[in-house]
């Protein structure tokens, strides 16, 4: 089994930036590919980045060039920096770890990030 705890997530103004953080535990040598989705309330959960086990990286366009997904496997922990954050990147952020075989998905618990003024 595999656990996944975010953290990082706050309230920040709008130009602002944060720093998300995965930390994975349990079978980690299990895991392939990893990635970071949102959702909004009353809305579908949207993919934001995904990076492979070998550092392949994926950006949806809302956020390429502001967010950068990056990966520390000496402290089992995935990175999600967030910069020139708007107030449509508001929403609960979930970290996703994918099996190597792709069959078994595992998702964390999610993070609040709210963009105000």
């Amino acid at each position: 089994q595999v656990q996944l705890v975010e953290s990082g997530g706050g309230l920040v103004q709008p130009g602002g930036s944060l720093r998300l953080s995965c930390v994975v535990s349990g079978s980690i040598f299990s895991i392939g590919a990893m990635g970071w989705s949102r959702q909004v309330s009353g809305k579908e959960r949207e993919l934001v980045a995904t990076i492979s086990s070998i550092g392949i990286t994926y950006y949806a366009d809302s956020v390429k060039g502001r967010f950068t997904i990056s990966r520390d496997y000496a402290k089992n922990t995935m990175y999600l920096q967030m910069n020139s954050l708007k107030p449509e990147d508001t929403g609960v952020y979930y970290c996703k770890a994918q099996s190597r075989s792709a069959l078994t998905d595992y998702w964390g618990q999610g993070t609040q990030v709210t963009v105000s003024s």
